[in-house]
């Protein structure tokens, strides 16, 4: 009896701690007290600059295949590939360099005749001002262009009603194993 006591008591401070830990209370009261205090508040811009790194090989795989067509891997644009992602957002392109945050969600080969894919992820932030917090990303990524334009279309946290644009740019892709590190530029508006 003693050890399942300790074990709800454990259970029940971390509940309570979650949204100091987050820094923002998302209770449905304290989210409608925000919404009511809206008209009072003004929009911020932030800007933010970071690395994405996508492992499709090797031991730590940060992408993984989930769904393919039967003739995906026939198909110059790999036509049908459906990836699920945790991919960590780090300050630098290097691999040892800080993280910052995951990259969480899908992408698919959605094009016939060019490289393109459809983007469906949250960026979640994990260390900093930001801790918590997410922006979600949808849109077409065509990965072969200099830079690519993704709309923002949501946050959380301190990112409530968030949107923008973020620009992804490839920093190293390597052919052979399919591995990339991207660097995105992040503009969102948000309260």
């Amino acid at each position: 009896m003693g050890k399942k006591l300790c074990a709800v008591l454990l259970l029940f401070s971390m509940i309570i701690a979650i949204p100091m830990v987050h820094g923002i209370d998302e209770s449905p009261q304290a989210v409608e007290k925000w919404f009511q205090s809206l008209g009072m508040t003004k929009e911020k811009v932030t800007k933010l600059h970071f690395y994405f790194h996508d492992q499709v090989s090797g031991k730590n795989l940060t992408a993984v295949t989930v769904a393919q067509a039967n003739n995906t891997f026939q198909s110059p644009t790999l036509f049908g590939l459906v990836r699920v992602i945790d991919d960590a957002l780090t300050v630098g392109p290097e691999p040892n360099s800080m993280i910052v945050g995951r990259a969480q969600g899908i992408y698919a080969s959605s094009g016939l005749k060019e490289v393109g894919l459809l983007m469906t992820l949250n960026f979640v932030f994990t260390r900093g001002e930001y801790n918590g917090s997410t922006l979600s990303i949808l849109g077409r990524n065509p990965v072969f262009d200099l830079y690519r334009e993704l709309p923002v279309v949501g946050g959380s946290g301190v990112f409530r009603l968030a949107r923008g644009i973020a620009t992804a740019k490839t920093y190293s892709f390597s052919s052979t194993s399919g591995d990339a590190v991207v660097e995105y530029n992040v503009i969102v508006m948000h309260y």
